[in-house]
Formats: structure tokens, C-alpha cells, sequence
């Protein structure tokens, strides 16, 4: 059999490192084979490859040295750093839980910042945000044409080196004439990956007059958000669509920045145009399940979890979800079986603690003081950073009257303010403030 064939054979069932070293074996024959070149840059670079449209997250470089200005009082719902209160009357912060900088959690977990071989300092920075994506490969990560455009995703992807690669990108447009959008895009990739997201939006606005292109749309977008504009990349998706109707990646775009910015009931409307569109698209039907469970309608968000149970998601999360779905639906025969399954197939102790956090609240719910103090004990075993897990052991503490425990109320005051201020409206907190001003009144 042909080497060059076998060789083609193990890339298509993506055996890369197989192809990668039969490459090598025939390259110390020929060294100047193009073709096993191509394959063999192509196999190194599908073993560390993501898309990076899918990847939004910020690294070490952007939270350290960003020197990009932002409005400090910006416009209410024009900033993703400041998204504020739900316009639409959806769920409360009360009700659905946040992160830190104020944005609901998703139902989705998106790629994040597992980085591709970081080993030092220097190396983590130079690294690319990396995870896998389930994302189809896109039209214009896909072009491996000739040797150039392989030997750049070699060392954009690979290597992570992206000096090296905004030089090859910048040589080869000069060479093209200025003519040729792919390399446009790819200079725009690099400049964005270091950070400057100016020269970014204007290579993107280029080769959109040029070409237009879904990615390229996606790209530009994602600029948008690192400047935190989230109107201007609403208004590009739209005029994508314009170009591209019923796009799923730019109608599922607009969903996930209408959700960082709190407006839930017009991401859950974004989300079910995808749905439309496309009835397999795990993060939509993820997202619609989590806003239902969210809005005190368990019973339509298991509808939502069993769909993605018959599709193949077989996680703990996704048990997870199910158990809790099934006890608020008073479905109680599987919620326990439902955790059980989480339990045995949770990958990390940070997924187990989850588990036994959210069992601890079933035994809250059915009155089981101990069993609850038990799973809270086990979520902290696990995970000893588990914020919720003290916070709910401090209130079965102050249940059983051993207030010692606690803290003293000086510091439970000021913990309070400092809730009320994140969430005006949060009725347990006004009642915890007006107890305090009791006891201190009596002091």
C-alpha cells in the first residue's frame, strides 16, 4: 500500500500521531515531499487544534497587562462587566445563581482556558486559550490548500508561537496583493491573540469587504465583546443574518451575549431559533432547560434533560440536573437513582462535592437535618473551597442554636450590607439586617 495513502488513511480516522510518524518515515526518504509535509503539519496540528471562534475566555496576558480603557459607569445593558438587573422580569439572583462579576450561570459548559502545553510563566502566556470544541470544523480553519496555509496553522496551533505566525500571515498577504481574505482573517486571529483588538477589528473589516464569511462575523463579534460592546456585536450578528439566514452559530452568538447580560427571556427566545433551525444542538437545549428549571418549571426542564439523555449526553452534570429536576417535579423514585448514577460517574472531586451539595438540599427538603449536615460535611471532603457548602453548614449550625460557631454580629452585619448592595430586593437579607439592628438595639 502506498505510504502517502496509508498515511491520508490515519488523519481521516484521526489517528494523528500514527500519521504524523509515517510522515516522518517517508520525509527522511524525500525530504522535499510536499504532500507529506502538508499531511504531517496537518496531523500535529488536529492533535492540539480548537476553534478558536468558540473560545471567549480571558488568560493570565488579558486579566495582567490589559491596557484597553473601558467606561467605569457605563450605560445600563450596554456592558458585559456591569450587566445589572434582568429587564425582562425572569428569574431573580435570588432564584438563579451568578458568578462573581454578576452573570447568571449558564446551562452550558463552555470551552475555558485548559491550555495546550503551558510549563512556565512565559509559556502560559504565549499559549493559546485551548479546549476541544464540539463545533464543526469551519469553512475557514478548514483551508489547507497549500503548504503555506498548513505551515501557518502548524505554528498558530501547534507551536503557539504567534509572532512567528503574524510574520508568515503578513508575508503572504503582501505576496497576495492584499487580495486574499483567508490571510486577512488569520492576521486578525494573531493580532487578537496578542491582545491588540483594534488592528484585530480592522484586518476582520477587510476581509469582510472581501469575503463575507460566518467566522469572519464570529471573529469580529468576538472583539467586540473583549472591548465590552456588546450592542456592536449584537448589531454584527444581525446584519450576519442578514447575509446568512437562519445561521446557528450567529443566531446561537446572540443568545449567549443577550444571557451574559442578564436579559434571559431574550436568549431563551435566541436559543429556540437555533432550535428551529437545528433540534440536536446540545447547548440550546442545555440553556432552554436550565432557564424552565429556573422559573419554578421543573417538569418542561426534564422534558428538556431527558432529550439530551436519548441524544447520548451521558455526564454527571447532566444526572445531576436530572435529580434535582425529578425531586422539585416530586418525581421522588429517581432523583435518588439520578444522583447515584452523578456520583459514579463524576471525573474530578470538584463534580462530586457539586453532587453531594445538591443531595445535601434534597435532605433539606424532606426535613432530614442530619443527612443534609452529612452531604454538606462530604461536598467540603471533597472540595474544602465549596463556598455554598460553608454557608449552608453555618445555617444548620445557627438551626441547632450553636451560634458560637458562627461568628460575631459585627462581622454578620457588614456581610449583609455588602449583600444588600449586590442584591437589593433579596428579602432574607432585609430580614437578617432588621434582626441585627434588634440585637443591637438591646445592646
Amino acid at each position: 500500500m502506498d505510504p502517502l495513502l496509508l498515511a491520508w488513511s490515519y488523519f481521516r480516522r484521526r489517528k494523528f500521531q500514527l500519521c504524523a510518524d509515517l510522515c516522518t518515515q517517508m520525509l527522511e526518504k524525500s525530504p522535499y515531499d510536499q504532500a507529506a509535509w502538508i499531511l504531517k503539519a496537518r496531523a500535529l496540528t488536529e492533535m492540539v487544534y480548537i476553534d478558536e471562534i468558540d473560545v471567549y475566555q480571558e488568560g493570565i496576558a488579558e486579566v495582567m497587562l490589559d491596557e484597553n480603557a473601558i467606561a467605569q459607569v457605563p450605560r445600563p445593558g450596554t456592558s458585559l462587566k456591569l450587566p445589572g438587573a434582568n429587564p425582562a422580569g425572569g428569574p431573580s439572583p435570588a432564584v438563579r445563581p451568578i458568578t462573581q462579576a454578576g452573570r447568571p450561570i449558564t446551562g452550558f459548559l463552555r470551552p475555558s482556558t485548559q491550555s495546550g502545553r503551558p510549563g512556565t510563566m512565559e509559556q502560559a502566556i504565549r499559549t493559546p486559550r485551548t479546549a476541544y470544541t464540539a463545533r464543526p470544523i469551519t469553512s475557514s480553519s478548514g483551508r489547507f490548500v497549500r503548504l503555506g496555509t498548513a505551515l501557518f496553522e502548524y505554528i498558530f496551533h501547534h507551536e503557539s508561537d504567534v509572532k512567528t505566525a503574524l510574520d508568515l500571515a503578513a508575508l503572504s498577504t503582501e505576496h497576495s496583493q492584499y487580495k486574499d481574505w483567508w490571510w486577512k482573517v488569520q492576521i486578525g486571529k494573531c493580532y487578537y491573540r496578542l491582545g491588540m483588538y483594534r488592528e484585530a477589528e480592522k484586518q476582520f473589516k477587510s476581509a469582510l469587504k472581501q469575503q463575507e464569511m460566518v467566522d469572519t462575523f464570529l471573529y469580529l463579534a468576538k472583539v467586540y465583546v473583549s472591548l465590552d460592546q456588546p450592542m456592536t456585536a449584537l448589531n454584527l450578528f444581525k446584519q450576519g443574518l442578514d447575509k446568512f439566514p437562519g445561521e446557528v452559530t450567529l443566531l446561537c452568538g446572540i443568545a449567549r451575549i443577550y444571557e451574559e447580560m442578564n436579559n434571559i427571556s431574550s436568549a431563551a427566545d435566541y436559543y429556540k431559533e437555533v432550535l428551529k433551525q437545528d433540534n440536536t444542538h446540545v447547548e440550546a437545549i442545555a440553556c432552554i432547560g436550565s432557564n424552565h428549571f429556573y422559573s419554578d418549571q421543573p417538569e418542561i426542564a426534564l422534558r428538556f434533560y431527558r432529550r439530551l439523555l436519548q441524544m447520548g449526553v451521558y455526564n454527571c452534570q447532566l444526572f445531576n440536573n436530572l435529580g434535582l429536576c425529578c425531586f422539585y417535579a416530586q418525581q421522588y423514585d429517581m432523583t435518588l437513582t439520578s444522583f447515584e448514577r452523578a456520583l459514579s460517574l463524576a471525573e474530578n472531586e470538584e463534580e462530586t462535592a457539586d453532587v453531594w451539595y445538591n443531595l445535601g438540599h434534597i435532605a433539606v427538603g424532606i426535613g432530614d437535618v442530619n443527612l443534609a449536615h452529612q452531604c454538606f460535611r462530604l461536598a467540603l471532603v471533597n472540595n474544602n473551597s465549596h463556598a455554598e457548602a460553608y454557608n449552608n453548614l453555618a445555617v444548620l449550625e445557627m438551626r441547632k442554636g450553636h451560634v458560637e460557631q458562627i461568628g460575631d454580629l459585627q462581622r454578620s452585619y457588614v456581610a449583609a450590607k455588602k449583600s444588600e448592595e449586590t442584591f437589593p430586593d433579596h428579602v432574607d437579607t432585609k430580614h437578617l439586617i432588621k434582626q441585627l439592628k434588634q440585637h443591637f438595639a438591646m445592646l
